[in-house]
């Protein structure tokens, strides 16, 4: 008797999404260079977080490096015009971003200018000089990670005044340049900054300035004058020794309270919380760290 067969068809429909670029976050990716991070509010706001594959082929874990937002942004940028540069030969120039990963480059090169999207992660660049970016002021975002960049001319970043995010991880700074006035998102973990590279203002005019990262650098004290609008600060493994009550408060306002800030990071620093409890009146949560 003949036996039948019945072929059964498993169909898995798999909704279809928009693809962001194949480099940092991841879209672009996050970084954790030591713990684990507390996602809470950030999964709000950002769309994804994973591990960076080195090109070694070793896993880093790096500090939530650039929390980026998605590229559905970049539907608006026109396609790159100017395919024909020597650039979009050794990168890929596509629709207003340029990638140029890996590929051991040792300076910023020369870009289309309607560039709005750069990736240069993991080269030789050791210098940004001001005229890099002299004519490209639709840029928007910049990832310099796993560089070798000690020096930032200044003037640098001072025309791109649409400039979002910008990411300076694992570089040898040991300043900071002056920063354009819309960043939201700032990182400059893993370098070898110390509180004298940080001039007294640097921040307080980043009105729109939520995530900062400071993690990982020689720090002795935390910036002064942070952004009311700060949601986000790391400054772990730092050498951190001293806070005081107008650090993230103020000392002649007992009902101010920080109602955007919802996470610091301040473990692997010598300083103890504990002993500095006034400086901390004024936020939602205690910052991560030592308290004994």
């Amino acid at each position: 008797m003949e036996t039948l067969q019945a072929t059964f068809f498993l169909f898995v429909f798999v909704p279809l999404v928009n693809p962001a670029p194949p480099l940092q976050q991841e879209s672009l990716q996050f970084y954790e260079y030591d713990t684990d991070v507390s996602m809470g509010s950030l999964t709000q706001d950002y769309e994804m977080q994973s591990k960076d594959i080195r090109k070694d082929g070793t896993n880093v874990s790096l500090d939530t490096s650039l929390m980026l937002r998605s590229d559905d942004s970049q539907l608006d940028v026109p396609p790159t015009k100017d395919t024909n540069l020597p650039t979009c030969l050794l990168c890929v120039c596509l629709s207003g971003s340029v990638y140029c990963e890996e590929i051991d480059i040792e300076a910023v090169p020369p870009l289309p200018k309607e560039t709005a999207y750069l990736y240069a992660r993991f080269n030789k660049i050791k210098r940004i000089a001001a005229s890099d970016f002299a004519d490209i002021t639709t840029l928007r975002r910049i990832d310099f990670s796993g560089n070798r960049i000690e020096e930032i001319e200044d003037g640098a970043f001072s025309k791109l005044l649409l400039l979002e995010e910008l990411s300076l991880a694992e570089n040898r700074l040991v300043k900071l340049p002056v920063l354009p006035p819309k960043l939201t998102t700032f990182n400059a973990n893993q370098n070898r900054i110390k509180s004298r590279g940080i001039k007294a203002n640097a921040f307080k005019k980043l009105t729109n300035l939520a995530y900062l990262y400071l993690g990982h650098n020689a720090l002795e004290s935390v910036p002064l004058n942070l952004p009311e609008s700060l949601r986000i600060l790391h400054l772990q493994y730092n050498n951190i020794t001293t806070i005081t009550d107008d650090t993230f408060c103020k000392s002649n306002n007992t009902r101010y309270i920080r109602t955007r800030m919802d996470e610091i990071r301040m473990e692997g620093n010598p300083i103890v919380l504990a002993k500095h409890v006034n400086a901390f009146s004024c936020l939602r949560m205690l910052p991560v760290g030592t308290y004994y």
